[in-house]
């Protein structure tokens, strides 16, 4: 990301330059748990990747990472286990190797 200078504040970026502030500040610091919520909204390509990469690296040393996300390819390639909330209910969890699309689309709309 690159700004006009230094001084420039977090308020004038783009919303995608927010969002990448956002996880470059979570990232650098020490944590036990982070929570993911829609990681990726608004970025590019590029830097969607790059954040992919950290929260899996972040889960390969122990850190506990909860991913919250509306894009199901997202979740299908970061996740080891897939809870599905329907109705304000976690109705089912699923292990990443068992999980397949049109699973997932079942519990999304409700049917176990």
């Amino acid at each position: 990301m690159r700004t006009q200078n230094v001084d420039t504040s977090c308020g004038s970026l783009s919303g995608g330059n927010q969002q990448k502030m956002v996880v470059a500040r979570e990232f650098s610091r020490p944590i036990k748990l982070l929570i993911a919520a829609q990681p990726t909204r608004g970025i590019d390509v590029g830097s969607i990747e790059f954040i992919h990469n950290q929260l899996v690296a972040k889960r390969d040393t122990g850190v506990a990472v909860l991913v919250v996300s509306s894009e199901l390819d997202e979740i299908m390639g970061l996740s080891d286990r897939i809870a599905v909330m329907y109705k304000g209910q976690i109705i089912g969890i699923v292990p990443r190797t068992e999980a397949t699309r049109e699973g997932i689309g079942l519990l999304m709309a409700g049917i176990r």
